[in-house]
């Protein structure tokens, strides 16, 4: 099936050849679906929290003495943003361009778009040909804007300065994600490609920036490896050859970045998506809703550490009875009932793992992944992050499940992934490798099929101990299309 050059391909990118026969193998067999037992909702698998309850995490938050950082997936273009305009960019006859509706509210509204006045600078309205405004506004002639990634676009318009998102989550890890020290840490994921554009906009705006909001940053940049790159192969299965006989690898989507997120050594670690970002006077509200999932998990963290300790010093079958309840009742997770000679040990491994907070807001029909609660291959049922390719719609059960599904997954995730003597966890070890997907493609006029790895919050963090918190929606605040940045987060 392959050659030396295609041993020496592999071996550039640090990928074996078992690991290529292995993905070669999963397309042929495809992965399994998930058994989900329930949609997690208020009446089980999702916290609502009480006032009490909310002013007690902002406290244990507020006191928490250890290192916190952010963590922002920001690689990849902007190009699915603006996938409406490349569409009207289609349409030639000018006058089927002034009756399309997108191209009207887009025209109509332009004055509003905070790259509105870089656009006029380039004096493309002279023309007024719709179609060429567009195409200054996406092409590398002109704003680049359909190439670039969403963290280095114009969001928001200010007064005196327009702000991307990069800055606006600067501005937020300065209030939430700072050490009694006063420094601000924060890593983005970027492409190869991009990262020296971050890097120079970082640099200037960084003095500024730390005077404005009285803090030290400390910012890093991360690129996916290569070696996480998955073989691509045609509709038979057998690897895909570019025109040069080279074969194709391809990025395997954002549950790679967990090596990435192996490498930071923080006590907490906040996860939010690049352009899950609004204006700085909603600032306050994320700002607190951040502490409020800080301070459940501190408390859920202490509880999992207590109960190791009495593992190893003062275990009984009282005090197994006890992790049990704390299972079901704090962490909405069924374990079986396992072997009397085999319970310590097993209770062990399921205390001594990573543990996150994520935030769900509730569904209001975005695309995306849902909170659910899984049925495991050891037979316990714990709260999982599920996408719709990971659930079987042809099964009838599933299908009633999903109509009961009450929340929605907006990457709002606080987490920790040190173990209860201080030492940071292999969190490849905790990943399930059986959840990713297999999606089809095209490239050189050709179809393909594509693998991506389990998701970052999907299969990439299926071993860990879970919590879902209820968080309002005004904390979510997604640019998916560039009619988003019309909405009143991001005027």
């Amino acid at each position: 099936m392959f050659s030396l050059k295609d041993y020496n391909q592999m071996a550039s990118l640090g990928i074996s050849r078992e690991v290529v026969l292995n993905q070669i193998d999963i397309f042929k067999k495809g992965f399994p679906y998930l058994e989900v037992d329930s949609a997690a909702t208020p009446k089980k698998g999702v916290k609502v929290l009480s006032e009490a309850e909310k002013s007690k995490a902002v406290q244990r938050s507020s006191s928490f003495e250890g290192t916190i950082s952010k963590f922002v997936p920001a690689s990849g273009a902007a190009t699915r943003m603006f996938k409406e305009l490349y569409d009207i960019m289609k349409i030639q006859n000018e006058r089927q361009d002034d009756h399309n509706p997108l191209a009207v509210r887009f025209f109509n509204e332009l004055k509003r778009f905070p790259f509105y006045d870089d656009l006029v600078q380039l004096e493309v309205f002279k023309s007024d040909n719709k179609s060429e405004i567009i195409r200054k506004l996406l092409n590398p002639d002109g704003l680049n804007y359909g190439q670039l990634p969403k963290g280095l676009l114009k969001f928001h318009r200010y007064p005196k300065e327009t702000r991307t998102p990069f800055e606006e989550h600067l501005i937020e890890a300065a209030e939430y994600a700072r050490t009694k020290a006063g420094v601000a840490t924060i890593t983005f994921t970027v492409s190869p490609e991009h990262t020296e554009l971050f890097k120079r906009l970082a640099e200037k705006l960084e003095q500024e920036y730390e005077k404005r909001y009285g803090c030290k940053f400390d910012i890093f940049f991360t690129t996916q490896k290569k070696s996480t790159d998955t073989i691509a192969v045609d509709p038979a299965n057998n690897p895909f050859r570019l025109n040069d006989s080279s074969l194709l690898f391809r990025p395997a989507g954002h549950g790679a970045l967990i090596e990435n997120l192996n490498e930071l050594d923080s006590d907490i670690v906040i996860i939010k998506n690049i352009d899950n970002i609004p204006k700085e006077r909603y600032l306050d509200n994320n700002s607190l809703w951040k502490k409020i999932l800080t301070g459940v998990l501190l408390e859920k963290r202490d509880m999992l550490f207590g109960y190791l300790q009495k593992i190893e010093s003062d275990y009984s079958e009282l005090v197994a009875e006890e992790i049990y309840e704390f299972f079901k009742l704090e962490l909405s997770t069924e374990l079986p009932k396992v072997p009397d000679a085999l319970r310590r040990d097993y209770l062990r491994a399921k205390l001594d793992r990573p543990i996150r907070v994520c935030g769900v807001v509730k569904n209001l029909g975005e695309p995306g992944g849902g909170p659910f609660l899984v049925r495991d291959s050891d037979g316990s049922v714990s709260p999982q992050i599920l996408e719709g390719a990971q659930l079987n719609i042809n099964d009838k059960r599933t299908l009633e499940i999903l109509t009961e599904s009450t929340h929605f997954n907006p990457v709002d995730i606080v987490c920790s992934f040190k173990d209860h003597e201080g030492e940071k966890f292999n969190l490849k070890l905790f990943t399930d490798p059986e959840t990713g997907f297999i999606s089809e493609k095209s490239l050189e006029g050709r179809s393909l099929k594509a693998l991506e790895l389990p998701g970052l919050w999907n299969g990439a963090m299926s071993n860990w101990n879970t919590v879902f918190v209820e968080v309002p929606l005004s904390t979510f605040t997604p640019v998916k299309t560039v009619f988003d940045l019309l909405r009143e987060e991001h005027q």
